[in-house]
């Protein structure tokens, strides 16, 4: 097994995914799907790792990483429906308007 096209390959999902973040400014759903992305490239890098060092370890740490996606697109899901109930928006302009 050779672990640099593997580390290739999620760099480039990485790199995409910072791309797509910067790109795309204006819709916030569509704004978090590189973010999923940029996880899926960190878990191809833990199992790489786990397989290339012949350990458990990253393996597990791969199974944790759909658990914090799922817990991610929830809470944003969340914070999405509330601030459309009170904006009638969710467009990036208008969510630095938002005070704490």
């Amino acid at each position: 097994m050779d672990p640099i096209k593997y580390f290739t390959f999620s760099m480039i999902i990485s790199i995409l995914g910072i791309r797509g973040i910067l790109l795309n400014r204006r819709n916030i759903p569509i704004m978090s799907m590189p973010i999923e992305s940029m996880l899926l490239a960190v878990n191809l890098n833990f199992l790489v790792f786990s397989v290339s060092s012949d350990d458990m370890m990253g393996q597990s740490f791969a199974s944790l990483v759909p658990t914090v996606a799922a817990a991610e697109s929830a809470i944003g899901l969340a914070i999405f429906v509330i601030t459309f109930r009170v904006r009638g928006t969710i467009a990036v302009e208008f969510i630095n308007s938002i005070q704490g």
